[in-house]
Order: structure tokens, then sequence, then C-alpha cells
């Protein structure tokens, strides 16, 4: 299974950081965020990753390069302006290939066993998204949807919020033209609403690092001595 590690959003509550900096390449326990996933994603066998970039981009390909420093891959989808998460995975389609691929939303920090989701390569099929969601957190205290017999709905007593980690058929992405912003929400419901999605809640460590407060605050986890986080 390919791997696309969504990059190029501009993190416009993260400034000033990402003024000169891209949101990926911030560093949180002393590496960059993006570099965290790349490591998971060669420990779960992952050998081909794509990386789409925007904002200051070229430092994204200039600190990774070609991924041989993890024995994978890397191929670049670069984005004149940003194009949304479904516009983002639309484009790279040509580079992720005819079967299922995971997705990861490269500003977020998690432990989440790629290798497992590997795994639905093959199995996903007539489903055409498995999205892992997680507890709400304190900054999206709604959530987004729900789960219901393993499958994603609409609504529901508990709804839990998407995690940024999705395994996708590059169907679900057909009616999106390259080049052109879309988002992903409206491609989900339409597959809902055929129950065409399955999820699961994932309850491990997961983190969304959307501002400078949330970065300090993991990178003084990861920092803490063994124990003591």
């Amino acid at each position: 299974m390919k791997a696309m590690l969504l990059a190029a959003g501009r993190g416009e509550r993260m400034r000033p950081l990402t003024d000169f900096t891209p949101k990926p390449l911030l560093k949180v326990g002393g590496k960059p965020l993006i570099v965290w996933h790349l490591e998971r994603l060669a420990q779960a066998g992952f050998k081909e990753v794509v990386i789409n970039h925007a904002h200051l981009g070229g430092q994204i390909e200039q600190a990774l390069g070609n991924g041989s420093h993890w024995a994978m891959h890397i191929a670049y989808s670069p984005e004149q302006n940003a194009l949304e998460t479904a516009g983002g995975i639309a484009q790279a389609l040509p580079l992720l290939g005819e079967q299922a691929f995971l997705v990861v939303n490269a500003d977020i920090y998690t432990e989440i066993d790629f290798a497992a989701l590997a795994l639905l390569q093959g199995a996903l099929l007539p489903n055409l998204a498995h999205l892992l969601m997680v507890d709400n957190p304190a900054q999206h205290p709604q959530g987004d949807f729900a789960i219901t017999d393993g499958h994603l709905v609409e609504s529901g007593s508990a709804k839990l919020t998407f995690s940024g980690v999705g395994v996708y058929q590059p169907s679900l992405f057909a009616g999106v033209v390259a080049g052109q912003a879309a988002k992903l929400a409206p491609l989900l419901r339409q597959a809902m609403a055929v129950r065409r999605v399955t999820a699961e809640h994932y309850t491990g460590v997961w983190h969304d690092i959307g501002t400078p407060e949330r970065l300090q605050n993991l990178d003084r986890q990861l920092n803490a001595p063994a124990g003591l986080a």
C-alpha cells in the first residue's frame, strides 16, 4: 500500500511560526512533525510515500529528499495554491496508483498502527473509505460523525472527531477535477449515504497540532523523562 501525507496547509493559526517554516517541518520532541510519520510508516513496512505541498514546499523537499534516509521512496505533488484535502488527493492520484491508499494529515501526532491499516488494501471494497475517529478534543467538542455497526454515519448519540487518518479507494475522488480545490467532507457524505464508509474508534495517542500552544505542550510531553510526561 502507498501512503500520502497531506502537507500543503498554510498553518494560519500557527503563525508566526509558519511564516518562514512550513507547518509539517515544525519540530516537536526533537524532530519535525512529518518525520514522526515517516519513521512510523517505514516501521510499518511502507515503501512509497506521496507528499503534497504548497506553502514553502521547497523546504519540505529539501529537508526530506527522496526518502532514502527511511528506506522508502518519496514522490512530491506540488500545488501552486493549496487544493484542500480532496483536491490535493485527486491531483496526486497518478502517483498513488489504482489500489486503496493510506492518507495521513502531516500536522497531527499519533501512534496509530499504520501496519494494521495497510491490511485493508485488499479488503476495503465495496467500501470507498475507512476512517479512524478519535474522542473529541477540547477545541472540537461537537465532533464530526458517529459510528453505527462499523459504518460512519452523519448523526448519532456519540459523535467522534475525524483523526485525519484514513484509507481511501481512488474511485472516491472520481468526480474531483485535478487542479481544482475540493473538500473531503462532501465526498464522504455521499459515500456515507449509501453505507460505503467504514470507521473505527481509535483511543490511543493522538494530538491535533493546530496552535503554537498545542505544539509546545506536546513538545514538553515528548521531552519529559519517562514516567513524568
